[in-house]
């Protein structure tokens, strides 16, 4: 199998994985939002649920982390495109837009870095 093939493979695998820590991050503070609107709807201390907001936090730092260690094997893998001899720029969806114009879907093996 062509290099680039499973590259893209990789590539794709590396993309929904930092689409799901981005996800998991939103969806953990937004609960942490809803417990203290909760608290603050029902008239409760903040002592109410004082452990369970701090467990969410832990949460957030650790998937801050994990997100930290998952860019940082995008760099690392990065470089291992190049080193293993593929020049094509492997590209995912995109949040905004690359060179001028919005990027859906993925790029073409004939885009070159």
């Amino acid at each position: 199998m062509e290099k680039v093939f499973v590259a893209q493979r990789v590539a794709n695998k590396l993309f929904a994985t930092e689409t799901a820590v981005d996800a998991a991050v939103m969806e953990v503070t937004e609960m942490m939002a809803e417990l203290i609107q909760a608290r603050k709807d029902l008239g409760l201390s903040p002592v109410v649920a004082n452990g369970a907001s701090a467990k969410l936090a832990e949460a957030v730092q650790a998937l801050a982390a994990a997100r930290t260690a998952v860019v940082e094997a995008h760099a690392e893998l990065d470089e291992t495109r190049l080193r293993i001899g593929v020049r094509t720029r492997l590209a995912g969806v995109w949040d905004k837009p690359i060179g001028g114009a919005p990027t859906t879907g993925r790029a073409s093996q004939a885009e070159v870095a």
